[in-house]
């Protein structure tokens, strides 16, 4: 398999009548200090510095980065997964970018850089899920060549902790 370059990619950008050089960069293990400055809201929840460690120590996962001025302001991630009757295929798993720089092609680059490393991963496909009232992701997977599924699908959701069955099922 190819080895990813760590600098996957340097794009320069008009923003606001200013120019920015972001890089895209594909993580490993070792690079957890990356992730000390990141912008707000970019991920869901403040990161856990050993599931990070664990996160990128796992070669089946995979996130990639968009960094401004030594600031990670969007990311992707996925993981790949192998069949015993098909070829692997890559789940992405989420994308975020930072509100001050949505709408600027961020989640196209690390989208992008997320795909190219599936292909050189070998997998198959690549496949995400969104909620159609999601309009920014719906957009953004379009403009990155995915194709939207022909038929309805259906998502089941299984709660495997107990906290979680319990506050579920009292809501």
């Amino acid at each position: 398999m190819p080895s990813w370059p760590f600098f996957a990619r340097v794009s320069r950008t008009t923003w606001e009548h200013k120019l920015v050089a972001v890089e895209t960069r594909i993580l490993r293990s070792g690079d957890q200090a990356i992730l000390d400055n990141v912008a707000p809201d970019v991920f869901d929840n403040p990161l856990d510095s050993r599931r990070v460690a664990e996160f990128l120590g796992d070669e089946r996962h995979h996130l990639v980065v968009a960094v401004d001025q030594g600031q990670v302001i969007g990311f992707a991630s996925a993981v790949h997964y192998v069949h015993p009757d098909k070829p692997p295929e890559l789940w992405i798993n989420e994308v975020g970018v930072a509100p001050s720089h949505q709408g600027r092609g961020v989640g196209k680059e690390v989208m992008r850089a997320l795909l190219h490393h599936g292909e050189l991963l070998g997998c198959g496909e690549a496949w995400v899920l969104t909620d159609r009232s999601n309009h920014a992701a719906m957009r953004l997977y379009a403009s990155t060549g995915g194709e939207e599924a022909r038929h309805d699908q259906v998502m089941f959701t299984f709660f495997l902790d107990a906290a979680n069955r319990k506050s579920r099922a009292a809501g």
